[in-house]
């Protein structure tokens, strides 16, 4: 991996670095390149092709290998999201919520942006409580739950007064 002089330094908050220390992965210049991805962009996701079209335009070059492993790491040790985005046949990557519980998510497949339910949090909490007991009754140990609904945001809904057209 050779680099070229980064447009910003990229600082990792002291929970991501938790997850990151806890699941023994190092706070490498790759590591924390791509996570600054993440850190710009919240509510964005991002797949494998444009993380690393967006790594070299920041000055990094990165093994797209390396990458693949990277983000799948960092989805495991839940400082990533990894989920399937069907339309493209590929996976999307996106940061994780850092709090405690399980917070539904609705995703744009259009623009790709996700929007937390919060308002949603508390009911599907004791719905993947039950989950859980259910699974430890048959002796399984669930690890986590993704809850997200897919459909088209507002910005991007095509309206009567853009003419049929989404929002900018």
């Amino acid at each position: 991996m050779s680099t070229r002089p980064t447009k910003e330094p990229i600082a990792v908050p002291p929970e991501i670095q938790t997850r990151l220390e806890a699941a023994g992965l190092r706070r490498t210049l790759a590591t924390r390149a791509v996570l600054g991805l993440f850190l710009a962009n919240p509510q964005g996701t991002l797949s494998h092709a444009q993380a690393l079209v967006s790594l070299t335009a920041r000055g990094l070059d990165i093994n797209r290998v390396t990458l693949y492993r990277l983000l799948d790491r960092l989805a495991a040790c839940g400082v990533l999201q990894r989920h399937a985005d069907d339309g493209a046949r590929t996976w999307r990557y996106g940061l994780a919520d850092a709090s405690e519980g399980t917070v539904p998510r609705f995703e744009c497949d259009a623009c790709h942006r996700q929007f937390r339910l919060t308002e949603a949090s508390a009911p599907t909490q004791a719905a993947t409580n039950d989950l859980f007991r259910t699974l430890a009754g048959l002796g399984h140990q669930g690890l986590r739950v993704d809850v997200s609904i897919h459909g088209t945001c507002a910005s991007c809904v095509p309206s009567a007064e853009t003419g049929g057209k989404p929002l900018p």
